[in-house]
């Protein structure tokens, strides 16, 4: 078993549990920044896990909900309070009610996460803080630190599962429920050029053009919360296809890690998507992470079947070259 010592410490209101792995601390740490991987574990097998949102940043968000047996669902939030990467970070950590805010009938703690390089692998110590006793013991009759320990258990194989979150593996494309979609991509490059790419018509307009022969001679970028954006694609000469373009508003911007937007097709009526962009640092450069909201499971089975994540394969490779 990974986990080596759990404390509890009535008095000081904290449980702490010790993990170790024989695996590089980059490792062990990408393990929990990345939303693919830490819903591998942070449920246990029983009780698996799926992040709708992620920000792994300062001022950030974390959202998830836990599936059991018997389809019942129990959902969970982070707020993120500190982050010192490859050190560690800090989280409050709480129950959410349906809509995904926090349940505040429900107790919440303050998690800490310390990572370090020991020996041939790494450890991560996770301390939680209670601010009650009472709490304290209603959260560890509920099962959390039997759940923890199931949770971990099932890290071992996650770390060793190098091929699957390696970069240059190009775009993967997960169905996460009737109407979440999650697109990534680990871009090789920093967090800030790929935000900048993002964030500057002019690399845009050399990268953002899905299958070659085509233009992007619209690309008008919302830079203020409340502002549209408007992207438009021309065939070249001898290039098959009509002008098309998108169209939305930028709901919410924390640079350099996080936009919302909304995106319709221009000229076509019909509910918008909502698209959730979040940059974070992993081994071998960004991993950007779009969770795309669908207004019905019809309208995501038919942009999917557009072959849209071949076209944004080829955008994100363009993208490399620019900023390499």
């Amino acid at each position: 078993m990974p986990i080596t010592h759990v404390t509890k410490d009535p008095e000081a209101l904290t449980m702490t549990v010790v993990a170790d792995f024989p695996a590089p601390l980059r490792r062990l740490w990408d393990a929990y920044v990345d939303p693919r991987q830490l819903e591998r574990f942070w449920g246990p097998p029983e009780w698996p896990a799926t992040f709708t949102r992620h920000d792994a940043a300062v001022g950030g968000v974390s959202s998830y909900l836990m599936r059991g047996p018997d389809g019942s669902v129990s959902r969970g939030y982070w707020e993120w309070l500190s982050v010192d990467e490859l050190k560690g970070f800090e989280v409050l950590d709480g129950f959410a009610l349906e809509d995904g805010t926090p349940n505040r009938e429900m107790p919440s703690m303050r998690m800490v996460f310390a990572f370090e390089a020991v020996g041939s692998g790494s450890r991560v110590t996770t301390t939680t803080y209670f601010n009650a006793v009472e709490e304290m013991e209603q959260l560890v009759e509920m099962g959390m630190e039997d759940g923890m320990r199931a949770a971990m258990g099932q890290m071992d194989s996650v770390l060793t599962d190098l091929a699957s979150f390696a970069a240059g593996n190009g775009v993967e494309t997960q169905i996460l429920s009737d109407t979440l979609v999650r697109v990534s991509r680990v871009i090789r490059g920093s967090v800030a050029d790929v935000w900048r790419a993002h964030d500057d018509a002019e690399l845009m307009r050399q990268w953002l053009l899905g299958p070659d022969g085509w233009t992007m001679p619209v690309c008008e970028i919302a830079s203020t919360v409340g502002q549209t954006y408007r992207y438009e694609w021309a065939p070249e000469a001898g290039t098959e296809g009509e002008r098309f373009g998108f169209t939305g508003e930028l709901l919410e911007s924390m640079p350099p890690v996080r936009v919302v937007t909304t995106e319709a097709m221009i000229g076509m009526d019909g509910p918008s998507t909502t698209n959730e962009m979040t940059l974070t640092p992993v081994d071998g450069g960004t991993l950007l992470s779009l969770l795309i909201t669908y207004p019905s499971a019809e309208v995501r089975d038919m942009i999917l079947a557009t072959g849209m994540t071949t076209g944004m394969e080829t955008s994100y490779q363009r993208l490399e070259s620019l900023i390499a």
